[in-house]
């Protein structure tokens, strides 16, 4: 073998080699396992019950929260650029925000002790009033630092004999993250979730207060008589 074709060989070799090393890389990489995800809750809402009203006749239904678009999926949304909402990819919520707030808004405004019953509108009972309830955004913000979790609910209370929009009111709480990722922008959504559910019971029972309206002045009643008589 002369020395050309003994270097021929050896690029051969080499490259052979190269090969190997790049395609058992590649199968490490591949057989890698992906990031765990991790699931977060909206906890219960710590509001001091007080002493339910003697007063106190109401029955107010709760609808389950319907959410904008984008809102409503498990999926933890953070905002960098104003308009545009990206989603964490290992981290989620483990339920809806809606279906998560639902129980969350029936105890908070039920420890209110301003109604004689808070039910939810699934249930076969009926009452005097009703609450609607919109999740318009539950994201964690970048805008500045430290980050902030932002919360928004716009609430409506029904009468539920006549269908009509009492009263509704729009709460809005940002709270600042304990930390530059996703679990520091969920427990920062907590606490801005409880701040608003706080706001929402004082709400609803501000109303309960004020119902029924008072009665409309009584008209005289027609006797048939003339006014020139």
């Amino acid at each position: 073998m002369n020395s050309s074709s003994f270097l021929q060989l050896c690029q051969l070799c080499a490259a052979g080699l190269l090969l190997t090393l790049a395609g058992g890389c590649g199968a490490l990489r591949l057989t890698a396992p992906p990031p765990q995800s991790s699931f977060y809750a909206l906890d219960s809402v710590k509001i001091a019950t007080p002493a339910a009203s003697p007063d106190a006749a109401t029955t107010l239904i709760i609808n389950p929260p319907r959410a904008s678009a984008g809102f409503d999926s498990p999926r933890i949304i953070y905002v960098r650029e104003t308009h545009k909402l990206e989603y964490y990819a290992y981290n989620e919520w483990v339920d809806t925000p809606a279906r998560m707030l639902t129980p969350l808004i029936i105890d908070a405004v039920g420890n209110s002790g301003a109604f004689r019953a808070v039910v939810l509108a699934s249930s076969a009972a009926t009452g005097d009033l009703r609450l609607d309830t919109a999740i318009l955004r539950l994201q964690h913000e970048f805008h500045s630092q430290p980050s902030r979790a932002h919360f928004t609910l716009r609430a409506y209370i029904v009468d539920n004999m006549t269908r009509q929009v009492l009263v509704w009111r729009e709460f809005d709480e940002s709270v600042a993250a304990t930390s530059e990722d996703a679990y520091g922008g969920v427990v920062a959504a907590n606490r801005a979730v409880q701040t608003v559910l706080e706001q929402l019971a004082g709400f609803c029972a501000e109303v309960a207060g004020n119902w029924p309206p008072p009665a409309a002045a009584a008209v005289p009643k027609d006797t048939g008589a003339s006014l020139h008589e």
